[in-house]
């Protein structure tokens, strides 16, 4: 049985529906906040009814597509991720990698500056944080505006892994905040990642 929307095309944080009427099956997740159900994958919205027996009988709403086989973050994923821009309160990056895996869709993450760490939040400079080019290790906190997922490097295993220097060197990290170039010697602020051995 096809209901209307069937077979219709979708991207990341597309609504899907209400939870009151319908249940999310693969590709689709609940917002708590106002009970509605966005698409977490591109693909197809499609709609099946539930079985029978089942004592839930809403129709469950699923995204199927031809790119549903690539890894998509989610809530809770560990991202490794390319800074494309960074502004005065917020950081824009390329997600690469979900977990261990490269993505095979374009995904943007956007790390606001109350998410770069968890002491002193009103006293990040994003500037000294993160520069465009640098590769980030990131946890996705929940699909954001625009089809952008928010990101957090707050903790301290995540944050700048790796970065290039102006000199065009990769450059160390030397503590929490500082990495230095192995040509010039120059130090770089950053939010440093701590190397899981």
């Amino acid at each position: 049985m096809e209901k209307s929307g069937e077979n219709e095309m979708v991207t990341p944080g597309d609504v899907l529906g209400r939870a009151t009427d319908l249940k999310p099956g693969k590709g689709a997740y609940v917002a708590s906040h106002n009970n509605t159900i966005y698409a977490s994958l591109t693909g197809l919205r499609r709609i099946q009814l539930p079985p029978p027996d089942s004592p839930d009988q809403r129709p469950i709403v699923e995204v199927t597509g031809h790119k549903a086989h690539g890894p998509v973050p989610e809530p809770g994923s560990v991202v490794i991720a390319r800074v494309t821009k960074v502004m005065a309160r917020t950081a824009s990056a390329d997600i690469m990698c979900v977990g261990p895996k490269s993505v095979r869709e374009k995904f943007t993450g956007i790390i606001r500056q109350q998410d770069v760490r968890a002491t002193e939040i009103d006293k990040v400079d994003m500037h000294l944080s993160f520069h465009p080019g640098d590769i980030v290790r990131a946890v996705v906190l929940s699909l954001g505006d625009a089809r952008a997922y928010y990101l957090s490097t707050a903790k301290n295993e995540l944050g700048v892994v790796s970065a290039e220097s102006s000199a065009g060197a990769t450059m160390v990290p030397i503590s929490w905040t500082e990495m230095q170039c192995p040509l010039t010697g120059q130090i770089e602020q950053r939010k440093v990642a701590k190397v899981v051995s």
